[in-house]
C-alpha cells in the first residue's frame, strides 16, 4: 500500500508544513485587522486560510510532485489517479479564529488511492500540541503515546460533535442527535474543530465523537489518531465501509461505541441512564 514511500519522512514533512503554516496563522490571529468572508451563511474563510493552504501545498507537492492534494480552500491539485493524496485543512476552526477564540488547528493527512489514511498531523499552535499518527505504528502527542479512555458507561462519557454549515435549511442538522446525547451522557461539547476533537478522543480527553457530512480534510488525520490509539470507527449504523469519506462518523474509545450507536439509531427511544 505504501511501497516505495518513506512514511516516516513524509510524516516529518507534514509536521514541518503544519508548523510553518501555524507561524503564518498566528501573525493573522494577533492582528486586529483580520477580516472574514462568507462562503455560506455560517461558513467563513479568511486570508489566513488561503495563505496557509498555499504554503502547505507548496511544501508537500514540492517534495512529492507525483502526489495529489485536496485542500479545503483550493480544491484538488495533481493527478486524480495518483497513488497518494494529501488532505489539507489549513485552518480547522475558522469561526473560532475569526472571533479571536484561541482554539484551532492545522490538519494534514496522507491517504492511499482508496482514501485510507496512512499518516496524520494535527497541530494546535495556541497550546503547541502536535498530534501525529502513522498507520500501524501508533499515535503520539510529543513523546507520549496516545491511548483512548477507559470509560465504559455512556452516562459517564464526555462527547463532542458539531453542526453542518447548512443547518438553517437542511433538517438533517444534528440537533435531534445532540439533544438525545445531552440527556444520556455526562456532557456534550462543541469545541469548533473536528480535527482536534478527534485527537482528544485519541488522547482520552473525550470518550466519543459523532458528526455527519464531513470532508476528508476535516477528519482523515483525526480518524487515524483514533484508530492508532485503540479506538473504534464506524458510521451511524456501525458499518466501517465509507467512514473515511465522512458521510457519517462515529469515533469512540470502543467501550461505549455500541451505546452511542443505540442513541443514533433509536433517538429518543434509546434508554436513559439509571442511577
Amino acid at each position: 500500500m505504501s511501497e516505495g514511500l518513506d512514511l516516516a519522512a513524509a510524516l516529518r514533512l507534514a509536521e514541518t508544513a503544519a508548523r510553518r503554516a501555524a507561524e503564518l496563522l498566528l501573525t493573522y490571529f494577533r492582528s486586529p485587522k483580520l477580516k472574514a468572508q462568507r462562503k455560506g451563511v455560517t461558513d467563513l474563510v479568511t486570508e489566513a486560510d488561503r495563505r496557509s493552504e498555499a504554503l502547505i501545498a507548496e511544501l508537500l507537492l514540492g517534495a512529492h510532485p507525483d502526489h495529489a492534494l485536496i485542500g479545503e480552500e483550493s480544491g484538488k491539485h495533481g493527478d486524480g489517479a495518483a497513488a497518494y493524496c494529501w488532505h489539507v485543512d489549513p485552518l480547522d476552526g475558522t469561526t473560532n479564529f475569526a472571533h479571536s477564540i484561541p482554539f484551532f488547528a492545522i490538519s494534514i493527512a496522507l491517504s492511499d488511492a482508496e482514501n485510507v489514511p496512512l499518516l496524520g498531523v494535527v497541530y494546535d499552535p495556541i497550546h503547541d500540541e502536535c498530534f501525529k499518527a502513522l498507520r500501524g505504528a501508533g499515535a503520539w502527542l510529543g513523546r507520549k503515546k496516545l491511548h483512548v479512555s477507559k470509560t465504559r458507561n455512556l452516562a459517564h462519557a464526555l462527547l463532542a460533535s458539531g453542526f453542518p454549515h447548512d443547518k438553517y435549511t437542511n433538517p438533517d442538522n444534528n440537533t435531534e442527535e445532540w439533544s438525545c446525547f445531552v440527556s444520556r451522557t455526562q456532557s456534550v461539547r462543541r469545541l469548533g474543530s473536528a480535527a482536534l476533537e478527534l485527537c482528544y478522543v485519541a488522547a482520552g480527553r473525550l470518550d466519543g465523537y459523532w458528526e455527519a457530512r464531513m470532508n476528508t480534510w476535516d477528519i482523515l488525520a483525526g480518524l487515524l489518531m483514533v484508530e492508532e490509539s485503540g479506538g473504534a470507527l464506524s458510521d451511524y449504523r456501525g458499518r466501517r465501509e465509507g467512514v473515511y469519506n465522512g458521510a457519517q462518523v462515529v469515533a469512540s474509545n470502543g467501550r461505549i461505541h455500541e451505546q452511542m450507536l443505540e442513541v443514533l439509531i433509536l433517538g429518543n427511544a434509546a434508554p436513559r441512564p439509571r442511577f
